[in-house]
């Protein structure tokens, strides 16, 4: 897994070998709260780029030519200004007497975590084959901002050999943080009731299962019903759930799916080491345009990190001294893991102990 100042090095040692060809797709491997959209928005500028937003996102199925011009961003939301709405480029595969885009199935909106892929896959790849199939037909590169893939990372990277897989990490105080701040003023609790809901329908996993109980996640009871009730009830759950579990719920996600993307990304945007040095942008931007011929520009990145450390004051109700448990069963239950690049293993530490640091402050 390729960091980006590796690559000068890695250049040179292979300047006598023929160049690879480019790959023909991104896929960006994100979390909620992770601003992975900032980083999609940098890919998406480029006029060689189709930027295909949330894929698998359930909004999709209700999607309609008139809903493509109302999805902006919100005052709320923390998303940077968009040339074009969030799913300007499913327009083609929209039709004005139907609601949904053309091949997606509500069942995508889950992730899973076991190792072979499910009954859904063949329908998944085939519909994100068709978004890429209409992007190269108009010689565009297909890049899409995953929020539900982490679980899917390997099947994807199997089925799409062909595209650059990019994992956004950023440490899971800060990521939390921005989640549970818009419940905390706004009454948003989406992004408080996701881990829940994916956890909660993961749990018959034995790795979901297993981490669950590592980071001690109370979970909604699962009855028999259907994925959409359940989701409801989980965010039912998350308006009043108590802040030490939905931050455990919050880091067992969390470390799923930095496992999949420990297991083989070929490469990683550290958005806490990108809002700090731009060197580390610099290198990024080298390291698409080597890979994808794409060249973003990422010189205008936030310092994420002090942003949470300005904002301790406002994470009340949450004791950030009890977290530390659970940031160190998390970093246990990786390092136990086979498979997973030592390299990535070091990140993923330096990123609990940032949390430790910063949650340190939240009373």
């Amino acid at each position: 897994m390729p960091l980006p100042d590796q690559l000068s090095t890695a250049s040179s040692m292979n300047d006598a070998a023929p160049r690879s060809p480019l790959k023909q797709a991104v896929f960006l491997h994100t979390g909620w709260r992770s601003a992975g959209t900032w980083v999609w928005s940098r890919l998406r500028e480029p006029q060689r780029a189709a930027g295909f937003y949330e894929p698998l996102s359930n909004v999709l199925a209700d999607l309609t030519l008139a809903g493509v011009a109302a999805s902006q961003p919100t005052l709320t939301s923390g998303h940077p200004p968009l040339a074009a709405p969030y799913f300007d480029e499913y327009r083609p595969f929209l039709r004005d007497d139907v609601r949904g885009v053309s091949g997606y199935d509500r069942r995508f909106s889950i992730d899973r975590f076991s190792r072979e892929p499910d009954a859904t896959f063949p329908a998944l790849q085939a519909y994100l084959r068709q978004l890429c199939g209409q992007a190269a037909e108009q010689g565009r590169v297909p890049v899409f901002k995953f929020c539900r893939s982490g679980g899917r990372l390997p099947w994807l990277r199997h089925a799409f050999a062909d595209a650059l897989h990019v994992g956004v990490l950023r440490n899971p105080a800060s990521q939390f943080a921005s989640g549970w701040l818009l419940r905390q003023q706004w009454s948003n609790a989406f992004f408080v009731a996701a881990p829940f809901r994916v956890l909660g329908l993961n749990q018959w996993d034995p790795l979901v299962r297993e981490v669950v109980g590592i980071c001690g996640v109370s979970l909604p009871p699962l009855a028999s019903i259907p994925d959409d009730a359940y989701a409801v009830a989980c965010e039912q759950f998350a308006r009043t759930v108590n802040s030490d579990n939905a931050y455990r719920a919050f880091i067992a996600l969390w470390i799923l799916c930095a496992l999949r993307m420990g297991e083989g990304v070929d490469l990683l945007i550290d958005m806490d080491r990108l809002g700090q040095s731009r060197d580390y942008g610099a290198g990024l931007r080298a390291a698409f345009d080597a890979q994808c011929g794409l060249s973003p520009e990422f010189g205008n990145a936030r310092d994420l990190v002090e942003e949470t450390r300005r904002g301790a004051a406002r994470m009340t109700g949450i004791d950030g001294g009890a977290l530390r448990a659970v940031h160190s069963a998390a970093l246990k239950f990786l390092k136990a893991q086979a498979g997973v690049d030592t390299g990535f293993v070091e990140v993923v530490r330096e990123k609990m102990v940032l949390a430790n640091e910063l949650t340190g402050a939240w009373r």
